[in-house]
């Protein structure tokens, strides 16, 4: 079943477009990242349900990231985003407390002064032992003061393949390893997957990937063998906060819907949707967000286009160069007879 939408443009039901009679309504994830702790809860679910290798525990030197973005053997990525500023109106609670950011130009300050009163200027340090102030009774930060304490906000936030309306991933594949589900959403078999890479470049989001060893493409399946078998997907399940919601979608828009105007109604005018309007580049996401920033502080593109959305003006403007190329070859053969 296909229609002049199934390109690009909204489309009310991906799974009967791609043939499933009879199916249970679509359902996908909404994320509410003001309610996010950071606690990779649902990386660890994912990867215990989905047996899928460890990635790397070192720390990227940046956060408490340890995955930096999703990947082959990433299905969730959990971001963390430290700003220097309060979040709208609420107290971020450092009134009292001698806390702060952990690397900020306040700090700096503090350290670069210690250095300079300290034996040798600092040059003894990592010949001997330092005292790094614990394990102590003394607050993290009181040695600071109040004059040292900025206002701060982590921003986090649980990313997942997106199980686009218009999947650019599905559209590229030659083989037919990746297949809409009845529950609308994008799975590969890998046991089709030839590796050819088409699926990496076709993805706006840069979800997809191939691991090294095999070659063959990887992503999040919306957990479907707990679909079928009527649970819900391991990340969400294991999600201490209900930062990460599943459902059909259609009631997951409605329920996110009501909390941004909540978010708005308490001051946190930054507060937006992401990957929730039929009317975007990939006509609607399957797993959309609540953000607090813009969503590239998040790494996630301003305004993602499936690739396969130009097709059919492509092969038109294709189809009028072709017709234009065999009229003038025409033209010149019947102009040489004359001769």
């Amino acid at each position: 079943m296909t229609n002049e939408h199934s390109l690009h443009g909204p489309l009310e039901d991906p799974a009967a477009d791609a043939g499933h009679v009879g199916h249970p309504p679509r359902v996908g994830f909404f994320t509410d990242t003001s309610v996010c702790i950071g606690c990779k809860a649902c990386e660890v679910a994912c990867k215990t349900w989905n047996d899928v290798p460890e990635d790397g525990l070192d720390l990227l030197g940046m956060s408490y990231d340890n995955t930096g973005m999703l990947g082959a053997s990433s299905w969730r990525h959990v971001a963390f985003v430290e700003q220097e500023r309060p979040l709208g109106r609420q107290d971020p609670g450092l009134a009292a407390l001698p806390t702060g950011p952990s690397v900020t130009g306040v700090q700096q300050d503090v350290v670069a002064e210690g250095m300079r009163h300290a034996e040798r200027g600092g040059a003894q340090l990592g010949t001997g032992p330092v005292d790094v102030g614990f394990p102590s009774f003394e607050l993290p930060g009181a040695s600071t003061g109040a004059e040292g304490r900025t206002d701060f906000r982590w921003l986090m936030s649980s990313d997942v393949c997106k199980h686009c309306t218009h999947a650019g991933c599905l559209d590229v594949c030659p083989t037919g390893a990746l297949f809409r589900t009845e529950f609308s959403t994008v799975v590969v078999q890998q046991d089709i997957c030839n590796g050819c890479g088409y699926c990496v470049s076709g993805c706006p989001y840069g979800v997809i990937d191939r691991r090294p060893d095999d070659g063959r493409a990887w992503k999040c399946t919306l957990c479907y063998d707990r679909l079928r078998g009527g649970l819900e997907p391991a990340c969400a399940k294991a999600c201490p906060t209900d930062s990460i919601q599943f459902g059909p979608l259609d009631e997951l828009r409605e329920r996110a819907d009501r909390r941004l105007e909540q978010l708005h109604g308490a001051g946190v005018a930054e507060a937006r949707l992401y990957g929730r309007d039929p009317e975007d580049g990939v006509g609607g996401d399957g797993a959309f967000f609540l953000l607090l920033d813009e969503p590239e502080v998040y790494g996630l593109p301003p305004d993602p286009v499936v690739p396969t959305r130009d097709l059919p003006r492509m092969w038109k403007y294709a189809g009028v160069a072709a017709s234009a190329l065999l009229a003038a070859a025409a033209a010149v053969f019947v102009g040489g007879g004359k001769r």
